[in-house]
């Protein structure tokens, strides 16, 4: 049994498919399903059961899974205790406001995991960066551009409002609705058009930069705003989201490289990405 092989399992476990095990591990799906069934067989076990959509570990793969864990971190303690020291290397990454931070979080702790002795500066996106987590209206033709998430828009009303009784708040209801207005925001910048070309107008009562803040004011009272439907937006008990009638207002969220250039510091970010966006498109 190889470490290679067990590295491939965890990869395929935590990804959920073959596919996005080899995207993570940077070779040819034959190759993970090769190193799969040559682990099972040297353990004369079914680990994953293979189905449409991707694969299921069985009882047996969730037995291996935390031991496999720790071989696989024992053997990179033991590769870096006999490294020579390298200067780590250094990533400026610009990040847009208002990303989510349970995502944002889980994102970049993979990427410090998986990159090889990386020094993590993050900067807001205009400053000169090696990469930035922006909009994809926001891409520049010198860059590449890697989607991560969709990020669909709802209206935030507080919990009780009257407009929570619909399913589609129709967009003639906003029409001299108390908001609380975010910006810079794409979404809020589609929303600002479409009421100015129905000759329709909200009351301002706020213009905010973060989101944490427009949902806090959302919940008080204060006026109703645009929000992306996060998890942990629509998991709030001082919430209630609903779409806007016919209007759909949607934002993609990517990792965007200079096209030319040295991209091996960022290869692990790319392949993350990849992957999130491979999943929620699943």
């Amino acid at each position: 049994m190889d470490v290679r092989s067990l590295r491939y399992f965890l990869a395929a476990y935590e990804g959920g498919s073959i596919s996005a095990a080899a995207r993570r591990c940077h070779v040819a799906q034959p190759s993970i399903s090769q190193a799969l069934a040559q682990l099972e067989a040297r353990l004369d076990a079914v680990l994953f059961e293979r189905h449409r959509r991707g694969i299921t570990p069985t009882e047996e793969g969730r037995r291996l899974y935390p031991l496999a864990c720790r071989v696989c971190e024992d053997m990179g303690a033991i590769t870096r205790l006999f490294r020579q020291p390298q200067a780590p290397t250094p990533v400026r990454l610009g990040l847009k406001r208002s990303l989510g931070a349970e995502r944002m979080s889980s994102l970049l702790k993979d990427y410090a995991a998986r990159g090889d002795n990386l020094a993590l500066t993050l900067v807001n996106p205009g400053e000169t960066c090696d990469a930035r987590i922006i909009g994809e209206q926001d891409l520049s033709p010198e860059e590449a551009f890697q989607p991560i998430w969709l990020d669909r828009y709802l209206l935030a009303l507080p919990a009780g409002h009257p407009l929570g009784r619909e399913t589609r708040v129709a967009l003639e209801a906003l029409d001299g609705l108390p908001m609380i207005w975010r910006a810079p925001c794409a979404g809020m910048e589609r929303l600002g058009e479409s009421l100015a070309g129905a000759g329709m107008r909200c009351q301002v009562r706020a213009r905010l930069r973060t989101i944490e803040y427009t949902l806090g004011l959302v919940a008080a009272g204060v006026g109703a705003s645009l929000v992306p439907a996060w998890p942990e937006v629509l998991a709030r008990p001082d919430l209630q989201c609903r779409p806007l009638g016919e209007l759909e207002i949607a934002e993609v969220v990517g990792l965007a490289w200079p096209r030319r250039g040295d991209t091996t510091a960022l290869d692990a970010l790319i392949a993350l990405s990849r992957e999130r966006w491979a999943a929620q498109a699943g």
